[in-house]
């Protein structure tokens, strides 16, 4: 069959307009062409989220390559900050516009088009297995956690994985991810007594306790960084009364922190430091602090070796440029994979992703799919 051009597959993509949780026919797009190809494809549809699952291969060979993406794209905002239609695709000066073409579509359509390409043209001895969601911009409860578990369920393994997420922040080629820190928010509601505030001594003010806690929290040193990992992070991202008057001391208050951790913590580590200093507060200013916590990932790494060298080698042999290894970024679904086997992630130049005027350069599309290739032919080599 004639090679898969990835320009044209993330075109029909980005014209799915499959904001999270919707799908708008992206992943059925994805499926006939691999279909076409011989790959076997199942889908693992989860609490309404549509997903693929597919390979080429005997299931249970020797070895097995996967790659894993999504189709899911992030809200466009206000239409009219745009100046190209954000489900257009439309090409300019070698830049195709719209939502999705970043993070992660164009991704998705180059590691499809090269593992159609690959199999199509030099039959490996094992298994390609691609594996992509419709639910990693939104909660995520039911995307690629419902693949692997479908995968589980039906003897289905990738012995390696590569996640194409946009991980270069300025130049093509020059970062691989081989891990990510764990992510982890905390809410606070810290209740006292309401009164006037011309007479203090008859309320009990939640504020002072409120700060109090938060300074503690946002001094904190929680480490210097790891070999691998950047220092872990603590954010204060909101604080909040809704109390409008300045002669009322306000019954209660809420906050919100959002921690960014290495693999020196766990999220039982972190909440177990989070409930003794809100323990503190209580018994400071007798007071009530009640917490809510939610773990979005733990931390975690894949240590260089096979794999991030065979993806560095082949990166570099496509672009000249030599990656660095990096752990930098927010949350992604290798954060699910990691349990199942080594996973890192390469795609594309991550600039534009999110924003208005979402975009990527044509040419780049064309060099991500030459080096999922690559990729492909050196593992099975």
């Amino acid at each position: 069959m004639p090679p898969v051009d990835p320009v044209e597959l993330t075109a029909k993509l980005i014209q799915c307009a499959s904001v999270t949780p919707a799908n708008e026919g992206a992943l059925e797009i994805l499926e006939e062409a691999l279909s076409a190809a011989g790959f076997d494809c199942a889908w693992a549809d989860r609490g309404g989220i549509r997903n693929l699952f597919a390979r080429w291969g005997n299931k249970g060979n020797t070895r097995s390559f996967g790659f894993n993406g999504h189709t899911d794209v992030v809200p466009i905002g206000n239409p009219d900050d745009w100046s190209m239609p954000p489900f257009g695709a439309e090409i300019k000066d070698g830049i195709m516009y719209g939502r999705g073409t970043t993070d992660m579509k164009s991704g998705v359509a180059a590691f499809a088009a090269a593992a159609i390409d690959f199999v199509s043209d030099t039959p490996p001895d094992g298994s390609v297995i691609i594996t992509i969601t419709g639910d990693e911009e939104g909660d995520a409860l039911d995307g690629t956690t419902a693949l692997l578990e479908h995968m589980e369920k039906n003897g289905e393994r990738m012995d390696v994985c590569l996640v194409g997420e946009p991980t270069c922040p300025e130049t093509m080629g020059e970062m691989i991810k081989i891990g990510r820190r764990g992510s982890m928010t905390i809410w606070f509601k810290v209740t006292g007594k309401q009164g006037h505030s011309a007479y203090p001594h008859r309320a009990n003010n939640p504020l002072p306790a409120m700060v109090r806690l938060m300074d503690r929290l946002a001094s904190h040193e929680l480490d210097q960084g790891t070999d691998h990992f950047d220092p872990s992070t603590l954010a204060v991202v909101t604080v909040d009364t809704g109390n409008p008057a300045t002669n009322v001391i306000p019954a209660s208050c809420t906050s919100a922190v959002n921690i960014r951790f290495n693999d020196i913590h766990s999220g039982a580590s972190l909440t177990a430091w989070i409930e003794e200093e809100a323990a503190r507060i209580r018994a400071e200013f007798g007071i009530e602090v009640e917490t809510r916590i939610k773990i979005s990932g733990e931390s975690f790494i894949t240590p260089p070796g096979d794999l991030s060298t065979l993806v560095a080698t082949a990166v570099e042999a496509e672009t000249g440029v030599t990656p660095v290894l990096s752990t930098t970024g927010g949350t992604s679904d290798a954060r699910f994979i990691k349990s199942h086997c080594p996973v890192v992630e390469f795609g594309l130049v991550g600039q534009s992703m999110h924003q208005v005027d979402e975009h990527v350069r044509v040419e780049h599309i064309h060099q991500l799919k030459a080096i999922y290739g690559r990729i492909l032919r050196d593992y099975f080599a």
